[in-house]
Order: structure tokens, then sequence, then C-alpha cells
């Protein structure tokens, strides 16, 4: 799975970050952002989707 962050829709809510910490974090202003690129590890892929549906701005995009 791969991941992706809106910049022009991120919010700064942060729930991603709290939902999936392994793979989102908050910048300096407070919007997420992928850590380490945007290839997920099997083991969080669920964790991505969790956070991809909780996001409110549906910043947060996934493609396999």
């Amino acid at each position: 799975m791969k991941v992706k962050v809106d910049p022009t829709k991120c919010e700064g809510f942060g729930i991603c970050a709290e939902l999936a910490p392994q793979v989102f974090e908050l910048d300096e202003w407070g919007y997420a952002a992928v850590l380490g690129g945007r290839d997920v590890p099997a083991a969080l892929e669920d964790a991505v989707r969790r956070a991809a549906g909780a996001c409110s701005v549906a910043a947060i995009s996934t493609e396999t």
C-alpha cells in the first residue's frame, strides 16, 4: 500500500498521527506528513486505513 497526505487539504487535526504514529508525523506547523516515504508496511495497513477514514477533510489517500 502507498499513502500520501494532500497538504492543501490537511487542517492539522492530528488524528492520523494518533492512530498511526509509525506512519504519520506532524510538522512544525501541525500539519501531517508521511514518515519514510509513501510505502506502508503490511503490518501498518489497517492503522493507515483507520487514519484515512478518520480524516474529516479527506486529506489522506491510499492506493494498493
